[in-house]
């Protein structure tokens, strides 16, 4: 009798051990499944709108003329394209510039409808 009730000990004492091990493994196998599907709602989010992005392209000039004016500056027809510049930003740059107001030499020679002479280099 001694011996099955140790026998029955034993095997109780597996049959947990089995038991929580097995849990451990579900708790795992869930995280797992809920990231998972998490994963697939962001990539399914990004497929819809890149659908709709395709289907807006295949049906509508307004998307491929947004496009075309953000990624390759389109201008219209009828449309003037204006750009501004702060001084500040550009900093230096602006500076090393020749102002228009004092024409150099040769812009003075083309003026006058003269063709210009280029300067002499000195020879050492």
């Amino acid at each position: 009798m001694r011996i099955l009730v140790g026998l029955l000990v034993v095997l109780l004492v597996w049959m947990q051990w089995q038991l929580w091990h097995e849990l451990a493994q579900v708790r795992t196998l869930n995280a797992r499944l809920a990231e998972q599907l998490d994963t697939n709602t962001r990539l399914q989010d990004r497929n819809d709108a890149l659908f709709a992005e395709v289907q807006d392209l295949r049906e509508g000039l307004e998307a491929i003329e947004e496009r075309a004016r953000t990624e390759l500056g389109l201008v219209g027809e009828g449309e003037s394209f204006f750009l501004i510049v702060d001084p500040e930003a550009v900093g230096d740059s602006v500076e090393g510039l020749a102002s228009p107001s004092s024409p150099s030499t040769s812009d003075e020679a083309d003026q006058e409808g003269q063709p210009s002479q280029p300067e002499p280099t000195p020879q050492p």
